[in-house]
């Protein structure tokens, strides 16, 4: 069995046939340089298969469901609301989220925010291609842009775990088993007004996870590890 794995937007089942995507057939032919007859895993959120490769017509891939490897999942909702930030580092960031568990991602604009447009197109790729190489079933959704008061008017129920640099707190205490939401700031930080706004929600905890004023990018990473550690291990 190769290692391949491919992300397949459209509905997998038994027996189907189907063809790979000009990229995708450049990336199994070309690339990886597997044959005719030779298999590979197609997969998404309805599970994974085994997929035969039928015939390579004009540089494009067709194949066979084999069988299923895995079935669908039932994972536990873990968001990251992040401003954007510059794209190599959003790059990494999003990459190393998706690595680790989460299965939403919500840009929002706060007052401090630099970078307000982001690159949908690249991070929906990033995102895909860190869920082939980690093993995932479902791959994440990324939302549209936000600003902060449209955030907190839609999730005013939702488990939010604020990193906070004006808090003490350095412990958690999840209240029950719902989605769970990690809210980073910008590279300004919260302005008093936004902190204000957000310790207002029912279901809010506020966490200082370093002492050290944290990238970003590494107080994304280091709180979604300390939460999957925590709770969804």
């Amino acid at each position: 069995m190769s290692n391949i794995r491919l992300f397949f937007s459209e509905t997998l089942s038994a027996n189907m046939t189907g063809k790979l995507d000009k990229s995708q057939s450049h990336y199994v032919n070309k690339v990886m340089r597997i044959k005719k007859n030779e298999v590979f895993s197609l997969f998404n959120s309805e599970g994974e298969w085994e997929a035969k490769i039928l015939n390579i017509s004009k540089s494009i891939v067709e194949f066979k469901l084999i069988k299923q490897l895995r079935q669908k999942e039932n994972a536990k909702e873990l968001w990251l609301a992040f401003s954007p930030i510059k794209s190599n580092y959003q790059n990494f960031m999003i990459q190393k989220a998706t690595e680790l568990g989460v299965t939403k991602f919500l840009p929002i604009i706060f007052d401090r925010t630099i970078v307000r447009k982001i690159n949908t197109m690249r991070l929906e790729k990033v995102i895909i291609e860190a869920s082939e190489q980690s093993n995932r079933l479902k791959v994440p959704k990324l939302e549209k842009i936000l600003n902060l008061d449209d955030f907190l008017k839609f999730n005013k129920n939702t488990n939010i775990i604020f990193g906070d640099l004006n808090t003490n707190n350095n412990k958690l205490n999840i209240k029950n088993n719902e989605s769970l939401c990690i809210l980073i700031g910008p590279e300004g930080d919260f302005t008093i007004k936004e902190r204000e706004k957000i310790l207002k929600l029912n279901n809010i905890i506020s966490l200082n996870i370093n002492k050290n004023i944290l990238r970003s990018e590494t107080a994304a990473i280091s709180m979604i590890s300390i939460v999957t550690f925590n709770f969804l291990s």
